[in-house]
């Protein structure tokens, strides 16, 4: 991070599970700055990507560095199947691009969400913000009652953060916010 020019903020939260959110993502560049934060940081992290990436060599280095492949094609229970996995491990923490895609988006995938709030951890807002060329967690919090309440905050930390192509920025919303 520092030989590129980027530094890193923000600090690991004491909670041992929690769900990393990955926004903006907009380049295939942010999966390296997102390494190289979590190694700054000294943070042990598994991240979601299709599964197309996970061909033979290249899916072996992935998974060696946290991949996890997700077949997008059908429903597999992913929300479910990590639920699952966070009440059975005493510390995890994975990143989720909510966006799905380094494309604009008109609404962000609420698996992230359903995640923690199934497992009852964090939620911690991941950012890597090309025009300060910063990388890092910001705030983080359990989700509580009220979805809309619980994006604002989202909305409100991400704001001024410009992915590498701002133009591909997703916007954050939910399908389950809309009337």
């Amino acid at each position: 991070m520092w030989a590129s020019g980027w530094r890193v903020e923000g600090s690991v939260p004491p909670t041992g599970k929690m769900i990393i959110i990955a926004a903006p993502h907009t380049s295939n560049w942010d999966l390296l700055y997102l390494l190289g934060a979590a190694y700054s940081l000294h943070l042990s992290i598994y991240w979601l990507a299709k599964d197309s990436l996970f061909i033979p060599v290249v899916g072996s280095i992935l998974r060696f560095f946290g991949g996890i492949p997700i077949d997008r094609s059908k429903n597999n229970n992913v929300v479910a199947q990590l639920v699952e996995r966070f009440a059975h491990q005493d510390k995890l923490s994975i990143v989720i691009p909510p966006s799905g895609t380094r494309k604009r988006t008109e609404f962000w995938y609420s698996g992230f969400y359903q995640i923690a709030k199934g497992a009852k951890i964090h939620m911690v807002c991941g950012f890597l913000d090309y025009d300060r060329k910063v990388a890092g967690l910001g705030p983080a919090f359990v989700p509580g009652e009220n979805i809309s309440e619980d994006m604002d905050k989202i909305r409100d930390f991400y704001q001024p953060i410009r992915g590498r192509y701002p133009e591909k920025t997703s916007r954050i919303r939910l399908k389950q916010e809309s009337p």
